[in-house]
């Protein structure tokens, strides 16, 4: 019988398909270094956009900020002139709240008494003058009590004077005065 040696032909089919292997794992190491480098650039991609949008965001929010201080500083002028507002409200009340204090006092005030001092406090009035008699300063006291602007008549010192021999009452009281607001 014929003997056929096999054995080189088997050696170079291993040969053959070790080369196979081989460009097959070379290959499979060629696209997967094509894939990472593909996914790397993706994701650089994706890193650098979200980067870019940050940036964005950021120039939004001091634009923003600018605008928040510029709101602030309004809302602190605003507030500012409120307060001038109020200050000048009340600067007008105080200066005609007197007026009308005066002309009621004016107007009860009865023959033959005379006020001698006038202080006029916040809510609060002191009054000192001279009477002919005690009926004349209680006169002057309920007139003061009816009176829209005064409240609370409190007569504090009352004592008799005498100028040039006539007999005077001289007086000192306190009262309250009401809101004096005009409407």
């Amino acid at each position: 019988m014929i003997r056929i040696n096999l054995l080189p032909v088997k050696a170079a089919q291993k040969k053959e398909m070790l080369k196979g292997q081989l460009m097959v794992v070379i290959l499979a190491l060629i696209v997967t270094a094509g894939l990472c480098g593909a996914a790397y650039t993706y994701i650089a991609g994706e890193v650098e956009a979200r980067q870019e949008r940050i940036d964005q965001k950021k120039a939004e929010i001091s634009q923003l900020m600018k605008k928040i201080g510029e709101v602030n500083q309004f809302k602190k002028r605003q507030e500012a002139l409120r307060a001038k507002l109020d200050v000048l409200d009340q600067l007008k009340a105080a200066r005609v709240g007197p007026v009308y204090i005066l002309d009621a006092l004016y107007r009860a005030l009865p023959d033959k008494l005379w006020l001698t001092k006038l202080q006029l406090g916040s809510n609060q009035a002191n009054i000192s003058g001279i009477g002919v008699n005690e009926e004349t300063v209680a006169l002057f006291m309920k007139n003061l009590e009816a009176s829209d602007f005064f409240e609370g008549v409190e007569l504090k010192v009352t004592k008799q004077i005498v100028q040039d021999n006539i007999k005077f009452q001289q007086f000192d009281l306190s009262c309250r005065t009401k809101n004096t607001k005009s409407d």
